[in-house]
């Protein structure tokens, strides 16, 4: 018998007997006949199934035998969930449609088995059975915060933001949540679906949503940064990338390259080295130092801008920093050395050709590029730059 079965065995073998037991009690009680308590056979049926590894039968029998009442549905809704979790799906379905098919059930109870068979449908991925069930749940109850929980991942996975900013709005007003931070985002995802389909117009009008819900949603400005920057408005696309800085400053290295483009098209490049000075003062940050390096190499040469990386890496040394500085180095070396620096180059390029650019920081989940929602664990505004020695 496979481990598996094992822990099924040693999970059904209390149940079974538990509920022998009371049927016994209940058949015998009150009586001075059948003062031995035996266990109904079907119990022995059951168990002769799960021996011989015959999984679904052995279900078959036990559910059975345990009678859906207020003492023992706990002990339904525990084992359909224990199957879900263990990834047996089929069997948790098969448990909580029982339940939901007595006639007899609680409301509450018949609530629960539907939540837990949406969860089912929704682990194998039915999503429109799933969504039923839960739009079933809120009609009947328009204050479940479980069911529009559950309706609001259902529309993040199918990306209807429409219904998801739709069913936020309601989870918050029946909650203790404050969502506006999440909306935001569907109202970005939604400026996203516009500007593919080229409505500028309205895509714009979804990013001041954004704003207005969550004014410091940075994603929102990213978006009205780029629209700026492609409709050469690079003063409407400085004020974007500048309101950052408020918004949340880790962010600050996805508009440094961006600044550098809107002012040199405005013809103002000292106020970009201006604008380096500034914010690596203020927050840090490898990106701007990098930046602000090639601004002196190109107004002041080579050895001056090895000097000045060369300083700052003294008070905080990164990777990025140490393979900017050699790239410049090599340019000033010839022979043995040169070989040696360029070998060195080939490591630390390698180092950060590996490394994660983004990590989320609730789960860890790593990432090469920046995603608004975390792949790992599905939080929103979660996944930021990577700070330290490997990183800003």
């Amino acid at each position: 018998m496979n481990s598996n079965w094992i822990i099924l065995l040693l999970f059904l073998l209390p149940v079974a007997a538990i509920s022998g037991w009371m049927a016994a009690r209940s058949s015998y009680s009150g009586s001075g006949k059948g003062r031995h308590r035996q266990l109904p056979p079907e119990y022995f049926k059951g168990l002769n199934y799960v021996l011989n590894e015959q999984p679904d039968k052995a279900i078959e029998i036990f559910v059975k035998m345990l009678e859906v009442d207020s003492e023992t549905i706990e002990t339904h809704l525990a084992l359909g969930s224990l199957f879900r979790r263990r990834g047996e799906v089929d069997r948790a379905i098969r448990i909580h449609q029982n339940l939901i098919a007595r006639p007899t059930l609680d409301t509450e109870y018949k609530t629960q088995a539907l939540l837990e068979l949406g969860l089912d449908y929704m682990k194998l991925g039915i999503l429109d059975r799933a969504e039923g069930l839960f739009s079933e749940l809120v009609a009947a109850d328009s204050t479940s915060v479980q069911a529009y929980t559950h309706l609001l991942d259902i529309y993040q996975q199918e990306r209807d933001w429409d219904k998801a900013i739709a069913t936020a709005r309601k989870l918050e007003s029946i909650s203790s949540r404050d969502l506006h931070p999440v909306m935001a985002q569907y109202y970005c995802e939604l400026a996203d679906f516009e500007l593919n389909a080229h409505n500028n117009s309205n895509a714009i009008s979804h990013l001041k949503r954004a704003l207005n819900l969550d004014p410091k949603c940075v994603h929102a400005s990213l978006m009205e940064a780029e629209l700026a920057m492609k409709a050469s408005d690079y003063q409407d696309a400085i004020m974007a990338c500048r309101r950052i800085e408020k918004q949340d400053p880790e962010y600050l290295p996805e508009v440094v390259t961006w600044m550098h483009d809107c002012y040199a098209n405005l013809k103002t490049p000292e106020k970009y080295r201006e604008y380096l000075t500034e914010i690596l003062g203020s927050y840090g940050g490898i990106t701007p130092l990098l930046c602000l390096t090639d601004e002196i190499a190109e107004a002041e040469g080579e050895e001056a801008a090895i000097r000045f990386l060369s300083d700052e890496l003294h008070k905080r040394p990164t990777v990025r920093g140490v393979d900017h500085l050699i790239k410049y180095a090599i340019l000033r070396t010839e022979g043995g050395l040169h070989e040696n620096l360029s070998t060195i180059k080939e490591l630390t390029t390698r180092l950060l050709e590996d490394r994660s650019v983004y990590k989320c920081r609730v789960c860890g989940f790593g990432a090469r590029k920046l995603h608004w929602q975390c792949p790992g664990c599905k939080n929103w505004n979660s996944v930021k730059p990577v700070q330290g020695v490997h990183g800003e």
